[in-house]
């Protein structure tokens, strides 16, 4: 209840939570003094707890600051000190926000880079925790998980194998089709084997296929270790005397070693009866001819060099995934986050990989094929 008389304001009523409810509405309908002397009179009042205090306390301040002097009367002495207590623990009007300053370009690139000495420091200790759990399971046959590593060989390899086939078959017909408009120019049809099997062999297949397996298997290994994780699953582990590192990366790392080269060859097979089959009906070069130009256009070093490649993209594409996984902390938020930054770091250190390869292999041997 609020009652206007001249320069007093008499509230009676309850002035709690429950019967508050409406208050702050009717203060600001009312029309106050533009300066003088304001009494409050609370003799009235009925009930009052913390968020009617609250609501007196914002209506004094503000009537304070329109250059009233306000003036409490008939209030009991519980209700007094009550008022007191969200007085002296209410934020004052005057406290200003602390002023951030905006990060300049340079602090932003040498935060940034900063980021990335942390990240690759932490990873390259990840990286030597992981070969000294392997050693130390070589050591102790009994340690390496073959249960664990029979079904990661599944999921990681097996399980792949339609959209990886079907896509090594498509790429080879893309090739294909790309190599037979120029190599149909100058009547060198033939020639259509050497095209397809030195870039499916070398670069295509190899690189295909860990591109794959990384958006498809490692983002799979840092959204389970970073459930685990966030969920407090890997500090059980701990706690139970089980190295998370054994049990959980070592099987993928071992399933992929194994599961990749594999995998690769795969890819160069069907990458090339793709090629054939555009040769075959595009060019007109029989399958027998493209075998035979195959045969004598790409090299077993060849063969080999592509498939030595995936040993080193196995270990980019669990390294990364476990070790993003582990990064990840307090929600399904920071999971999401971490596994995306699995796939791209992923890609873009295969990428670099295979260029590192390209160029060593062009400057230990320039006639490499």
């Amino acid at each position: 209840m609020l009652q206007e008389r001249g320069r007093r304001l008499v509230c009676g009523g309850d002035w709690s939570v429950q019967g508050i409810s409406g208050l702050h509405a009717r203060l600001d309908r009312l029309v106050w003094p533009v300066a003088g002397e304001l009494m409050i009179d609370f003799s009235r009042l009925t009930q009052l707890d913390t968020a009617g205090v609250w609501s007196l306390h914002r209506l004094t301040q503000t009537l304070t600051a329109q250059g009233l002097k306000v003036q409490l009367w008939g209030m009991r002495p519980e209700h007094e000190a009550l008022l007191r207590l969200v007085e002296a623990r209410a934020p004052q009007a005057d406290v200003v926000a602390p002023h951030v300053p905006r990060q300049s370009l340079l602090e932003q690139l040498g935060r940034r880079g900063w980021h990335w000495v942390e990240q690759t420091q932490g990873m390259l200790h990840f990286v030597g925790e992981n070969v000294v759990t392997l050693a130390r399971a070589l050591r102790r046959p009994s340690h390496l998980r073959l249960r664990h590593i029979l079904s990661n060989v599944q999921q990681a390899g097996f399980d792949a194998l339609p959209i990886i086939g079907m896509l090594s078959f498509l790429i080879g017909m893309v090739v294909a089709f790309q190599g037979a408009v120029q190599l149909a120019r100058f009547g060198a049809n033939i020639y259509i084997a050497d095209l397809v099997g030195l870039a499916m062999l070398r670069e295509l297949a190899p690189m295909m296929v860990a591109i794959i397996v990384a958006g498809r298997s490692g983002s799979a290994y840092a959204a389970q270790i970073g459930t685990m994780k966030v969920s407090e699953e890997i500090d059980a582990l701990r706690s139970m005397g089980v190295s998370p590192l054994e049990l959980l990366v070592l099987p993928k790392l071992l399933a992929l070693l194994i599961t990749l080269p594999l995998l690769t060859v795969f890819a160069d097979f069907l990458g090339v009866i793709g090629g054939m089959v555009v040769a075959s009906g595009h060019l007109h070069v029989a399958p027998h001819a493209f075998l035979d130009r195959f045969d004598d256009a790409v090299k077993v070093s060849t063969f080999f060099f592509g498939v030595g490649k995936t040993p080193v993209f196995a270990m980019i594409i669990t390294m990364v995934g476990c070790y993003s996984g582990f990064q990840a902390q307090g929600s399904a938020d920071s999971v999401g986050r971490q596994t995306t930054v699995s796939v791209v770091q992923s890609i873009f250190l295969i990428i670099i990989a295979d260029a590192i390869f390209s160029v060593a292999s062009s400057l230990v041997n320039p006639n490499f094929k």
